[in-house]
């Protein structure tokens, strides 16, 4: 006679009475089946959690249940979970309605990525370039080729990114973040490409130029003269929030310019939060100095001279605290 959390004999663990205890094969209450995944932590060690939890990710047909259980796998991050997990995001063990499992194979791709396994590479880009797959899978999958940091997929996320005719704007963003967290220089020609045709657009294409951006500041190409004037190039943008991403981009550039560009943005732009955004990003640069040389200037605006005795006020504050302690 088994009894709960004894389902161990010696080495073997039976995984069907352990599946047919929290009812993972009649699940007309799925709370009641979660709630029971979840105590399972509670009974048994490591190891046999993760026996358990790639056992339930092979023969549990139920959506909701199936995300539950790859959060559990998630949590432990076990290297054995990749395979039951790619069996799921290629849905192998799935024949109808595969509708339903778009979340699953979603969560799927993220456990992927965590697990940072290079084999993954290659079943992730298989769904990536599925043109035929659900957006949402795609974008999970795009963003694992990112965080897995493979540099095999640089190549074909740069095809995603300058795929003018791909139905998803949001899956080239991702594919553009995924890029920067790749930091592979092949990526610099398309993403600077994409800044020079896409200027002064203030349409769909905002928050793509916005993620080529970000992905251009994390490659850090200081020297590269073509990648700095796209940037600053960026700072006429349409888009505020744009110009505030270029300031950024350009602070972290390290480039002998950045200075006198970011400057210019405090005095020209006629957008408050990019003034601020821009004194912010020079205070970062080069001290408390910007701070006085804004508070005490006429050549700045008053919302910025405000915004610089505020700032002036709060670092006094933190100076003080120092002291004391």
């Amino acid at each position: 006679m088994y009894r709960w959390g004894k389902y161990v004999e010696k080495d073997y663990l039976n995984l069907d009475l352990i599946a047919k205890e929290c009812n993972l094969f009649d699940a007309s209450d799925i709370n009641s089946v979660i709630q029971k995944i979840q105590a399972l932590d509670e009974v048994y060690e490591h190891d046999n959690l993760v026996k358990i939890y790639n056992y339930f990710l092979s023969v549990s047909k139920e959506p909701e249940i199936l995300m539950n259980v790859i959060q559990c796998t998630d949590r432990l991050r076990d290297k054995s979970s990749l395979s039951p997990l790619l069996d799921l995001l290629l849905m192998k063990k799935i024949d109808d309605e595969k509708d339903l499992f778009i979340n699953v194979r979603a969560m799927c791709a993220k456990a992927i990525a965590n697990l940072k396994d290079t084999s993954a590479v290659t079943p992730l880009l298989y769904c990536l370039n599925n043109k035929d797959e659900n957006y949402k899978v795609r974008l999970a999958c795009a963003d694992a080729l990112g965080r897995i940091g493979d540099r095999y997929a640089v190549a074909p996320l740069i095809e995603v990114v300058k795929d003018e005719e791909e139905k998803s704007v949001y899956l080239r963003e991702t594919a553009a973040s995924a890029l920067g967290m790749l930091g592979d220089l092949r990526a610099v020609d398309p993403l600077v490409s994409i800044l020079e045709t896409q200027k002064g657009i203030w349409n769909k294409f905002t928050f793509l130029k916005e993620r080529v951006i970000e992905a251009l500041g994390k490659l850090r190409l200081d020297n590269d003269d073509r990648v700095f004037n796209a940037l600053k190039n960026s700072l006429m943008d349409e888009s505020p929030q744009i110009r505030i991403n270029a300031i950024e981009a350009i602070m972290d550039s390290e480039n002998p310019q950045a200075i006198d560009t970011i400057k210019t943005c405090m005095i020209e732009d006629d957008n408050e939060e990019v003034k601020k955004n821009a004194l912010i990003a020079l205070y970062n640069l080069v001290g408390r100095e910007i701070l006085d040389e804004v508070a005490n200037s006429s050549d700045y605006p008053d919302v910025l001279k405000l915004e610089a005795v505020s700032m002036i006020s709060e670092y006094e504050d933190d100076e003080e605290e120092c002291k004391d302690e």
